[in-house]
């Protein structure tokens, strides 16, 4: 059970109460670049090199040939075409959930459209969810391992120093997070900008090294390379896959810069660079199929392999934001829809309201972004892994898309499915060809979207249980005060503040009090927190106030999304006495049973994670000696 229980829904603010001007659209555009792109920006390095060393391996002769450059080139661009640009950058980016993204948010879309909560669509979320987290483990590991590689290019001397230097280079991005996502793309966004301009540069240098390379533009290509190459083909498909990893956490990562400017980044910029990218390392392979090993660094000259590996290392370093910023987005969006605790949530811009950073999230991401670079030693050893969890996202994606289009956007059924079933199409086959690579290291992604799905199928069934009991036998509000009134309880002088995340019900903290302490105070106040649309709200109407009856009242204290919220603070700012005032909180004991509740695997999981959350007086500021926690020992 959440342990605040405090409402920290949204209330919408009024835009004067900003102390910031908002940011200006191009630099948005430009944080955009930095952050958002960042991911499928650093592809080339790895996508076609795979793609094509997977054709050739599985090949009869196991020998580039031109039909293979050209039809992986060909694939890459269209998957680029349709799945990036028509699916995610047209299509996906216009459901918001108030300027929101991300799987949770299609299914708070498609709750709100269906009217009601569906075990369907909170499955689908769960799941898509759940393997997005595999992706966010491994794009940091792969994105950073292919860049420090090059330097074997530069001398085999530096070999023993890859996973040593990769995790350094790790650690300290993670370690970065807490300053915030509007930090860190101010650096980000220009550096990702110089990057794409010299891909684009590499490429437009060697496209002329063999022009028939431009026949990749035509599709054919592509679906013949597909027919005629069997399981080769199928493997080579499932490796093309890395080249558009990142556009699910384009989606996550629109409530950190909105949608108009990430659309004007990817159409403006970052997909002609790639373009170009792809078929200049195309040309050069048709013209030096002995460049297979490293086709991206081999594009620039010898004396400039250094600088790009350095740089490259650099825009690895910022893929990995888009990845780790949509991990934070999607995280506060399962505690909204109860399928995570409510861990501490940090807001790094007056400005943004999606700009967050969650401590917890952070660091157990670290540890497995440690664990899995320890483990595969290598960017091909990983890209085995990569791919199968975002193309699994992507399906969950399109089916929830299908029901947001239909209910919520009111478009035909037939409209719907004419729309987003090709797009399903495509990615069921990709999925079919990343499954093919589950024994190389396809499982990794795998085992940690079932673990958790489990956790966050857990964690919202224990708290629905736990709600269940709590309201059970508990009379409506109206009710208990005119019980509590015309009872002969002993009064007792001064005011008990009881916080709730729910304003008409009767907090469990005032029932225990009244049924085991057996008194009732002279003024009792019902206390709600409620988190507004702006920055910082001032003190004047801060806090509203509703007598219930004489010795009731129901209060609601307002803060803005970049406050910390000070309870104690804001009530006497407020003209409130809190001199003989204590706050009563609501603490329960959570015991584990076989025979009760929960089946006892998940109550070990169940009650640790109830542990973890939040600590309600931490969170609002409440001095110990004016709390009095009333406990009750719950068997789950």
């Amino acid at each position: 059970m959440v342990a605040t229980g405090i409402n920290t829904g949204t209330a919408t603010g009024s835009p004067e109460y900003a102390h910031a001007a908002p940011t200006s659209f191009w630099a948005l555009t430009l944080g955009t670049i930095g952050v958002v792109y960042g991911d499928i920006g650093t592809s080339p390095l790895y996508a076609l090199k795979e793609s094509l060393a997977a054709a050739t391996g599985h090949a009869g002769s196991g020998t580039l040939t031109r039909e293979m450059v050209v039809g992986v080139v060909s694939l890459i661009l269209w998957a680029l075409i349709i799945i990036v640009t028509i699916k995610y950058v047209v299509l996906v980016l216009r459901a918001d959930n108030n300027g929101e993204g991300g799987t949770l948010s299609l299914v708070t879309l498609a709750q709100r459209a269906l009217g009601h909560s569906t075990g369907i669509t909170i499955i689908l979320g769960m799941v898509g969810a759940s393997l997005f987290y595999g992706d966010v483990i491994i794009t940091p590991a792969i994105s950073v391992l292919s860049a420090v590689e090059g330097l074997k290019l530069v001398t085999p001397a530096f070999e023993p120093y890859v996973v040593p230097l990769s995790l350094v280079i790790l650690i300290s991005l993670f370690a970065v997070q807490r300053f915030g996502t509007a930090s860190v793309a101010a650096w980000f966004g220009p550096i990702t900008t110089f990057w794409f301009l010299v891909m684009a540069v590499g490429g437009l240098m060697h496209i002329r090294d063999d022009l028939s390379i431009l026949a990749a533009i035509n599709p054919v290509h592509g679906l013949s390379f597909l027919l005629n190459h069997g399981t080769a083909g199928l493997f080579a498909l499932g490796a093309v896959f890395l080249s558009v990893t990142g556009a699910e956490a384009l989606y996550a990562d629109m409530g950190h810069f909105g949608r108009a400017p990430i659309r004007t980044a990817w159409l403006g910029l970052v997909l002609p660079a790639l373009a170009l990218n792809y078929l200049g390392q195309g040309a050069m392979l048709l013209a030096h199929p002995e460049g297979l090993e490293n086709p991206f660094f081999l594009l620039y000259p010898s004396w400039a392999l250094l600088p790009m590996v350095i740089l490259a290392t650099v825009a690895t370093i910022i893929a990995s934001q888009a990845v780790i910023t949509g991990a934070f987005s999607i995280s506060e969006q399962a505690m909204h829809l109860g399928v995570l605790p409510r861990f501490r949530v940090m807001r790094t811009s007056e400005t943004e309201k999606g700009q967050i950073y969650i401590p917890t999230i952070n660091w157990l991401l670290l540890l497995a972004v440690i664990l899995i670079v320890v483990l595969f030693e290598s960017s091909s050893a990983l890209a085995a892994a990569y791919g199968l969890a975002v193309t699994g996202d992507m399906v969950i994606t399109s089916c929830l898309l299908f029901i947001v289009a239909w209910k919520f956007w009111r478009w035909s059924p037939a409209v719907a499915a004419l729309v987003i079933v090709p797009f399903l199409a495509i990615e069921l086959v990709f999925l079919g060809a990343n499954a093919l690579k589950i024994p190389q290291g396809g499982w990794f992604p795998l085992l940690v979207g079932t673990g958790l799905f489990i956790l966050m199928r857990t964690w919202r069934k224990g708290t629905r249980l736990l709600a269940e009991i709590a309201h059970r036998g508990r009379p409506p509000l109206s009710e208990f005060m005119r019980m509590a009134e015309s009872s002969s309880v002993p009064r007792v002088s001064g005011t008990a503040i009881f916080p709730t995340g729910n304003a008409q019900d009767v907090p469990a903290a005032l029932l225990h009090n009244m049924k085991h302490n057996k008194v009732l105070h002279d003024h009792n106040i019902i206390l709600t927190v409620v988190t507004e649309e702006i920055p910082r709200r001032p003190d004047d109407g801060r806090v509203s106030m509703e007598k219930l009856s004489d010795r009731f009242s129901r209060v609601t204290v307002r803060f803005g999304f970049m406050e910390s919220p000070n309870l104690p603070k804001a009530l006497r700012a407020a003209g409130f006495d809190l001199d003989n005032a204590s706050f009563f909180l609501s603490r329960r004991a959570l015991q584990a049973s076989a025979h009760a509740g929960l089946p006892l695997w998940q109550d070990y999981i169940f009650i640790p994670l109830a542990r973890s959350a939040s600590d309600i007086s931490d969170q609002f500021c409440i001095p110990g000696d004016r709390a009095v926690e009333v406990g009750s020992r719950i068997t789950i």
